[in-house]
């Protein structure tokens, strides 16, 4: 599906000693800074890569269901970002322009515009700095110069980036308490989570929905009316909790009623990685800015905002910055939206999803120790708990020990997965969208064996 008939993988690269990939490791520890994250878990040296498939220095094959964190939608080296890449530069085309118009720019503008959601097709789109984190300054910024407020409401779980303003509205707290000061007026409201919910069993969808409301509607709430509401979809790094479409409702309206401005932050959904071109489209939240990262850049960094064209009061310069609107990234984007609608992924991503979240339940009925599988498309987590701890609720506490077993026991037997949720105790998967059956199932079966390996280990 994803790679046309006679394009073969690479041979894997010569195996070498496990000396010099321990050695690389070792070197990787003691020079680069203690902030590194996803080498303490997954301790491999990656040389290869095509489609779903990963290779490191020993010759070892993984299936990736990191995937770039959800940036590498068509996987690695897809062939039609690798020849658009290919073009630009045989093509002389300048690698960094700032935002001077060219014609691959244009391209990717008039690709991304053609399947945005009907009511952004005629708003407006800003370069960001090329990260996710950027752009979700930069709609923060937009808001309050919009509505000449301040504030700014998120939900508890979000992740909305790593710099001082986006870490002001993540929910994690480790990250943030060293820190001292964010940005100032930023309010946390619960997302309605479904398995553990912060209001108990009972109509947790609604009474979110009501809280949502009340907080911006009523002038006893205590919380000004804000500049910006920003949400979601689905929350990722949170632990994989998509929005219910009524609390969706709930927020578009009292946004509206609040003349605040919505931000769907789809950095990790958006382009069709929960079954559906666009996850906030399929809640029908109607958001005013879209932000978007990761797999619209195919594989390559590239941030954007869209916006309604009734919020575009900036004055020329109001949001800069030197690597917006990468040549390279740009023409790999404008391949991988072009190639995600034509070869019907997003239809693809929603039934191997299915597939994946129907495998993942069967192998794990009958074991305790597996709380909730959830997710959508492929944007899949499965929390593990410890059955023999409950809350108040009586729900099994999150068990992120058992997560971080099962993560390395699945490495072992070839595929890479990430964690993360309340004590990383979500297993997630993010595979590429090209992600075949077969190679769903191999998933599936990792999982499996990983749980049953893990049954009687020591803590």
């Amino acid at each position: 599906m994803a790679y046309p008939e006679g394009v073969k993988l690479a041979e894997p690269p010569p195996t070498e000693t496990a000396e010099t990939h321990d050695e690389l490791l070792e070197r990787q520890r003691l020079r680069e800074s203690s902030a590194r994250s996803y080498p303490r878990r997954l301790p491999v040296a990656l040389v290869d890569a095509r489609g779903c498939t990963v290779r490191d220095r020993q010759g070892n094959a993984y299936l990736d269901c990191l995937a770039g964190a959800g940036a590498l939608a068509l996987g690695h080296h897809h062939p039609v970002v690798v020849q658009a890449i290919r073009d630009a530069l045989d093509a002389g085309a300048p690698l960094s322009t700032l935002d001077l118009p060219t014609p691959i720019r244009d391209r990717f503008v008039t690709q991304l515009f053609d399947v945005l959601p009907e009511h952004l097709r005629d708003g407006r789109i800003l370069f960001c700095g090329p990260s996710g984190a950027d752009a979700v300054e930069a709609a923060i910024k937009l808001a309050r110069t919009a509505t000449g407020r301040s504030g700014v409401l998120a939900f508890g779980g979000a992740y909305h980036g790593m710099t001082q303003g986006t870490l002001a509205l993540t929910g994690r707290r480790s990250v943030k308490e060293p820190l001292g000061s964010l940005l100032p007026d930023v309010h946390h409201l619960p997302f309605p989570t479904m398995y553990r919910s912060p209001f108990g069993l009972e109509d947790a969808r609604g009474a979110a929905a009501r809280l949502v409301e009340w907080a911006l509607t009523d002038d006893l709430s205590g919380i000004p009316a804000p500049a910006a509401v920003i949400a979601e979809p689905v929350q990722g790094e949170g632990g994989v909790h998509p929005m219910p479409a009524a609390f969706a409702d709930a927020v578009r309206r009292a946004t509206r009623a609040a003349e605040a401005v919505l931000i769907a932050d789809e950095v990790q959904t958006g382009l069709g990685r929960t079954g559906e071109l666009w996850a906030s489209q399929a809640v029908d939240m109607e958001p005013d800015v879209l932000v978007l990262s990761k797999a619209i850049g195919g594989g390559l960094p590239l941030a954007v905002i869209v916006h309604r064209g009734t919020l575009d009061g900036w004055q020329p310069g109001a949001h800069a910055g030197t690597f917006r609107g990468s040549t390279l990234a740009l023409a790999a984007g404008a391949a991988t939206i072009k190639e995600v609608v034509s070869a019907g992924l997003v239809e693809h991503a929603r039934d191997v999803g299915r597939r994946l979240t129907d495998g993942l339940l069967a192998v794990a009925a009958g074991d305790p120790r597996v709380g909730d599988v959830r997710g959508r498309g492929l944007m899949t987590g499965a929390e593990l708990v410890d059955p023999s701890v409950v809350d108040a609720d009586g729900v099994p506490v999150p068990d992120g020990w058992l997560a971080g077993r099962i993560q390395r026991e699945m490495l072992r037997r070839g595929v890479i997965v990430e964690v993360g949720g309340t004590h990383d105790a979500v297993v997630r998967f993010l595979p590429p969208l090209v992600i075949t059956a077969a190679e769903v199932d191999r998933v599936v079966d990792a999982f499996g064996a990983a749980l049953r390996a893990s049954r009687d280990e020591p803590r």
